[in-house]
């Protein structure tokens, strides 16, 4: 008979959250494979099923990206005013940049020995007809001109034309958003004794919505769900076809750098590999199932503060920076790869100089793009910098979704990495909570405990 603490440690696992998120990611293939094989709609849009976890899956996405404006606000306004004491704080921001810049470099120059290795504009059976200059453009002047604020919550109108109909969206952009917060915060403490009260209730504040996120990241398994299926259904495989070298060429980039060159980096400093990934794991889920950096940021956050141990008002700095300019998938590895792909299928070579190119643009060009940050903004800038024809682009978009999951996993973990890795520098990382044996959540809330689980960590 099983005794009482095996029966709670039963109940203990059945309810994990890495254990749930495992198997939502399990229900969502086959609820997509079913959504798949189901026949389309009237006048061929998406079946029901289709249509219903495209719903799910965006309604979760918009849940945490609502949660970002506020959280970045409270987040930053707290981080300067708690850096009043921690003395080494210049020398932690130039830190996370040197560090972004060493990480960027190496994925690159990765990206490139891979491209030259497959080959894959030499081995793709892609029309050239397929190709079309892009919608999104990278641009030199977008840094400077991204941090200017359009407004105080730093939000955007888009407004899409389609068929006739006009449909406007309000989006933001998460440096300018950076530039208000670091401004506000720093005037606070200038100010002095007459802003306390505007930093107890800001403090406050970020308590109440990092509490709404708690809730929201509780029903991820059902958003991972969701997502999964709709990518299942919606891209399948087949989707890669005649892009299958360049595709493999792609992931094999990323992996090296998700399962070499992270790991190596985190040993090197003396931290264990394993509790790394455990603890980084529900980021890096929700990064490739949401495809989205932004929408993975409160998360990414409160892992790197509760899992790996980075001081909040440290990381509330790092995370939201890396978000927005920490991108080893989107700006480092495909750009690399998609910029020989484009070089190979027209004919034109490469020399020395040129791959230097590619190197200075992927090490820079994230923060040179921030304020219009995107794999395409980025590929577009590598791509008019080196000469080549940007209609290149339009011969990749076929398997563009497929390749975004990947290339936001690695993003979002290398977002979590470079602050734990300049903590444990700098010798303010808390040892215990890194080292501590994994909890069945994505992260301990502050106000309650849960019973120890093992967390999934990835092979």
């Amino acid at each position: 008979m099983t005794n009482t603490g095996e029966m709670a440690r039963v109940r203990s696992r059945a309810g994990s959250f890495g254990l749930q998120i495992a198997a939502g990611l399990v229900v969502g293939v086959i609820v997509g494979l079913i959504a798949r094989a189901l026949p389309d709609g009237r006048g061929g849009d998406p079946n029901w099923l289709v249509a219903t976890t495209d719903t799910i899956g965006s309604s979760y996405v918009k849940l945490l990206t609502v949660a970002v404006i506020p959280l970045v606000f409270t987040a930053i306004v707290s981080s300067i005013a708690n850096l009043r004491q921690v003395a080494n704080a210049a020398r932690l921001a130039l830190q996370t940049l040197l560090w972004f810049a060493i990480t960027a470099l190496i994925a690159v120059i990765i990206g490139i020995v891979v491209g030259l290795i497959a080959q894959p504009g030499r081995h793709t059976t892609v029309a050239a007809g397929a190709a079309k200059d892009p919608s999104h453009q990278g641009d030199w002047w977008a840094f400077i001109t991204g941090l200017v604020p359009d407004n105080f919550f730093a939000l955007h109108a888009n407004t899409d034309i389609d068929g006739g109909s006009a449909e406007t969206s309000l989006t933001f952009n998460v440096l300018q958003l950076l530039v208000i917060s670091a401004a506000i915060g720093i005037a606070a403490l200038k100010v002095g004794a007459k802003a306390e009260p505007f930093l107890r209730f800001n403090a406050s504040l970020l308590a109440i919505v990092q509490k709404v996120l708690w809730w929201i990241i509780r029903i991820a398994p059902i958003g991972t769900s969701a997502l999964i299926a709709h990518a299942v259904a919606a891209y399948g495989w087949t989707a890669i076809g005649a892009l299958g070298v360049f595709t493999g060429s792609v992931y094999i980039g990323l992996a090296v750098v998700f399962l070499v060159i992270y790991p190596t980096i985190v040993r090197v400093h003396g931290l264990g590999v394993r509790q790394f990934y455990s603890g980084v794991w529900p980021a890096t889920q929700l990064g490739f199932v949401s495809r989205s950096s932004i929408g993975a940021l409160p998360l990414t956050e409160r892992v790197t503060e509760r899992n790996l141990g980075v001081p909040r008002e440290y990381a509330s700095f790092a995370v939201p920076l890396g978000a927005t300019t920490k991108m080893d998938g989107c700006a480092a590895v495909y750009p690399a790869v998609a910029a020989i792909f484009v070089s190979q299928f027209y004919g034109i070579p490469l020399g020395f100089t040129d791959y230097l190119l590619i190197i200075v643009v992927s090490v820079i060009g994230s923060a040179a793009t921030a304020g219009t940050t995107g794999a395409t903004v980025m590929l577009t800038l590598t791509l008019s910098t080196l000469g080549l024809p940007l209609s290149g682009v339009g011969l990749l978009l076929a398997v563009e979704p497929i390749i975004d999951m990947g290339r936001t996993a690695v993003n979002v973990t290398g977002q979590a990495l470079v602050p734990t890795i300049v903590a444990r520098r700098e010798r303010i990382l808390d040892l215990s909570l890194y080292n501590a044996p994994r909890q069945g959540v994505p992260f301990t809330d502050d106000d309650e405990t849960v019973a120890p689980a093992d967390v999934p960590t990835p092979a």
